[in-house]
C-alpha cells in the first residue's frame, strides 16, 4: 500500500529518495531528506523480505544505500557543528 510521499512496495522508487538525498546541496533540508530517504530504504528491505523470489542485488543495492545515508547524516552534523 502507498500513502503520500512513500513508493508502492513493488516499486524500486526508493533510489530517487536516495538520490535527492545524497546530492542535496541545501544544508538545512539535507536531514530530512536522508530521514526520508533513509525510512523509505528500509521499509523497501523489510517489504523485500517478505516477497517471493530472489531480490539479492536489490537488497544489496538497499544495504550499499543505507550505508552511504548513514555516513552522509554522520558527515551532515559534523559540518553543522563546525
Amino acid at each position: 500500500m502507498s500513502t503520500g510521499a512513500f513508493p508502492a512496495p513493488d516499486s524500486k522508487a526508493w533510489a530517487e529518495f536516495y538520490r535527492a538525498a545524497i546530492f542535496e546541496a541545501d544544508q538545512s533540508r539535507r536531514a530530512e531528506r536522508i530521514r526520508l530517504a533513509e525510512t523509505v530504504a528500509s521499509q523497501r528491505k523489510r517489504d523485500l523480505g517478505t516477497c517471493e523470489g530472489d531480490h539479492i542485488e536489490e537488497e544489496h543495492a538497499l544495504d550499499d544505500a543505507l550505508y552511504v545515508l548513514r555516513v552522509l547524516r554522520t558527515t551532515s552534523r559534523e559540518q553543522s557543528a563546525d
